[in-house]
């Protein structure tokens, strides 16, 4: 059928009516057009969910790649022209079939949204508007949110819209169908479109103002969920180097310390996201084989001072080694060989490496340590979901809570006589007991009981910790090379739980700039650390993860609260005192369930590539396996160490008898003591596997991170990453600093 003008045909029946009768009775009776002036939105709105009508013949502000319409049966969904693209202004009338005068455009654009969010407007024939919000982000497969245009999830043409058909009742009582586009089954859209900064199924915002007093609630919150990992690695390491029981108090002070000056620094400069920065798992393995090395173990006189400012010269070179990676905008280029395939088993190797340490020191009290593991899973696991008041205390507090019991209970145990043995006396050292009964029990006493300590009554009530105050550092080459792969391990294990927390956060992840800007933060936070004496570097937590998911709250402002109450609980020596008093055991039992925790979230990382890709899988699975076995290989060239050292330490003092031996001792103690750590050799045979293997984006898992004019045209993501005004003018004369 020829396309033509309905007014020419009426025009040919006009002229041929004499002849023609029988034509003109064939003809419908067309009324002339009159507008209809009392339309309501709501017939149109109900009309065009009855019809399915969808308009593609107007411009919108999508960044989509084509136009597409979308189909219920497929399930395909909208794409739109792009912005740039003119089309047609045309309405047609559905019975002349000719052209109606043009009354602007069909679908609008909304420009008051600046969150990069469209809002479509459609309007009906007297200018009235239906608005309807239109999502341009995307979700690709592996979870990310994608921010730009390209037309895929994770580089390999995902649709970018997925429409949700959600059931609703007209004014008739009919049931409706309604698409609403880009939106959660849930209803919950994705991200955020207002200035305040609220996320889907968070209770409190990255910028919400919830009040004074909720600030200083939900920050204490934040922190003593943390617990296990704030305080618990003093009480592991200054044993081993020596110390006393007022040198343990000292360093969770200046620990604590550190702890808050670190995380309001990264609040305020650093990704800006709502992460808690404290002494991290990552620097406790090489600060045990440094520790444990020949050359420190056999020193009597002043020990713990000099193995501390060893450590301190090689956390600050570390320290300087990360800044400059981060500063110089070398980070950004990393970035594009760690994805998750590489993050996933390093994290989990992090665990991993201190299981000959966990329970074979919790084990030493089993009547203590068993009790609060328990405790802990039952808090965690089976009465998660209890809620007492509205919150749920068991879930968020489950390791405090479970300490306090099971330490009340090692308490009566303690007063009870229970490690009363006649004769022997828990003061005495082990060393100068002389009779066979009391020696047979001094390891009993020793982690058992709650009175060990005299930490209480050596520790003043004010002090202030201040930089060197164990003395001068000393530097090494040896130590500091170790130091070095594991600032890049730390960093690596920053990465994940950027954008991990980015997600639960913010509507989308940071920058590569932005990541950049927190890992050179983070090594200047290790400097401080190192400068002040904590023992191990400062670096993000990688539980930070489970407490914002499980508290809900993803609130700078609580967390600077937060880190202020640290800072001042850090003056308090009494409070030092009190945590340096918990028995070794129980420390070592919630150790236990913080480094499991730990390798639980390193293995979830996995969720966004695909899991059930055999190159995933096997690339994991060797690393993993490469990463147990290949230190235990280096562990055995030690035979003296198994007799002078505890079983729990000698996987740390492979570092002076490795099987490497050549020319140079230096060399010789940082390769065995990195080769003996497992997660440095995970991180190797992962990353150099995942880099090389072939592997689609989309199976790797490849992170997306935003772009700089995503952040540029997108005001709430400017007020998520970028840094205060103040700063922002001295901090982006550097494009590696910028949002």
């Amino acid at each position: 059928m020829e396309t033509g003008s309905s007014s020419d045909s009426l025009e040919k029946a006009g002229s041929s009516r004499g002849r023609g009768s029988k034509l003109g009775s064939m003809l419908p009776k067309i009324e002339p057009f009159v507008p209809k002036r009392d339309h309501s939105p709501r017939e149109l709105r109900s009309w065009a969910k009855r019809t399915g009508f969808v308009s593609y013949l107007s411009g919108e502000t999508g960044t989509a790649t084509s136009t597409q319409r979308f189909d219920t049966s497929t399930g395909t969904g909208f794409q739109f022209q792009r912005p740039d693209a003119s089309s047609p202004k045309i309405e047609i009338d559905p019975i002349l079939g000719r052209t109606r005068p043009n009354r602007g455009m069909e679908i609008e654009t909304d420009s008051g949204s600046g969150s990069g969010r469209g809002r479509r407007t459609v309007a009906d024939e007297n200018g009235n508007g239906l608005v309807e919000k239109v999502e341009e982000r995307k979700t690709g497969l592996n979870g990310n949110v994608v921010a730009n245009g390209n037309g895929n999830g994770n580089g390999n043409g995902v649709p970018g819209v997925t429409p949700v058909v959600v059931e609703q009742t007209n004014e008739e009582g009919k049931g409706d169908r309604d698409v609403e586009v880009g939106m959660y089954p849930g209803g919950e859209e994705q991200g955020h479109g207002s200035w305040s900064g609220h996320h889907p199924g968070m209770k409190v915002g990255l910028r919400d103002n919830p009040g004074f007093g909720a600030l200083i609630y939900y920050g204490l919150q934040h922190f003593l969920s943390l617990a296990g990992s704030l305080v618990f690695i003093p009480l592991v390491i200054v044993p081993a180097m020596g110390g006393t029981d007022k040198d343990t108090a000292t360093v969770i002070s200046t620990t604590l310390l550190i702890s808050g000056i670190t995380t309001i620094l990264h609040s305020y400069f650093g990704t800006r996201l709502p992460l808690v920065q404290g002494s991290s798992f990552v620097y406790l393995a090489p600060a045990l084989v440094i520790i444990n090395a020949r050359d420190y173990r056999n020193l009597t006189e002043h020990k713990f001072r000099h193995i501390m400012r060893e450590l301190q010269g090689a956390i600050i070179v570390g320290s300087v080694f990360q800044s400059i990676l981060g500063f110089s905008g070398l980070m950004s280029l990393l970035l594009r060989l760690i994805n998750p395939v590489v993050v996933a088993p390093t994290v989990a190797a992090v665990g991993l490496a201190f299981f000959s340490y966990g329970f074979p020191q919790a084990g030493s009290c089993v009547e203590v340590s068993v009790p609060l593991i328990l405790l802990v899973l039952l808090c965690t696991l089976y009465l998660r979901g209890v809620s007492i008041f509205g919150h749920r205390l068991f879930r968020i507090y489950a390791v405090p809570l479970s300490v306090m019991i099971t330490w009340t209970y090692a308490f009566f145990l303690t007063a009870g006589g229970a490690y009363d043995y006649k004769g022997c006396s828990p003061d005495i050292p082990s060393s100068n007991i002389l009779v066979d009964e009391c020696r047979k029990h001094a390891y009993t006493m020793k982690h058992c009981r709650t009175d060990v300590s005299n930490a209480w009554r050596a520790a003043a009530w004010v002090r202030i910790p201040y930089p060197l105050q164990w003395g001068v550092p000393i530097f090494h080459f040896r130590t500091s090379l170790i130091m070095i792969i594991v600032s890049l391990v730390a960093s690596v294990d920053s990465v994940g739980t950027y954008h991990s927390v980015s997600l639960l956060v913010s509507s989308k992840p940071p920058t590569p700039q932005v990541v950049s800007r927190g890992i050179a933060l983070e090594g200047f936070c290790s400097m401080l650390a190192g400068l002040w004496g904590s023992g191990t570097g400062s670096a993000t937590l990688t539980e930070n993860t489970h407490t914002i998911n499980i508290t809900k709250m993803a609130n700078r402002r609580a967390v600077v609260f937060g880190a202020l109450f640290l800072i001042l609980f850090s003056f308090v020596g009494k409070v030092g005192a009190i945590l340096a008093s918990i028995p070794l055991s129980l420390a070592a039992s919630v150790l236990c369930f913080t480094w499991a925790l730990v390798v639980a979230l390193g293995i979830s990382t996995l969720q966004y590539s695909e899991r059930a890709s055999f190159r995933n899988m096997t690339i994991v699975g060797v690393s993993l396996f490469l990463g147990l076995s290949i230190p235990a290989y280096f562990q055995q060239y030690q035979p003296e160490s198994s007799l002078i050292l505890p079983s729990y330490f000698v996987p740390y003092a492979a570092a002076s008898d490795g099987p490497l031996q050549s020319a140079s001792q230096q060399i010789n103690f940082a390769i065995n003591a990195l080769m003996s750590m497992s997660m440095v050799v995970t991180f190797l045979v992962a990353f150099l596997l995942d880099n090389t293997v072939p592997g689609s984006r989309q199976e790797r898992g490849v992170y997306i991170w935003s772009r700089s004019e995503d952040v540029a045209a997108d005001p709430s993501l400017q007020a998520d990453y970028s840094l205060p005004r103040k700063c922002a003018s001295l901090c982006c004369c550097s494009r590696c600093l910028c949002a």
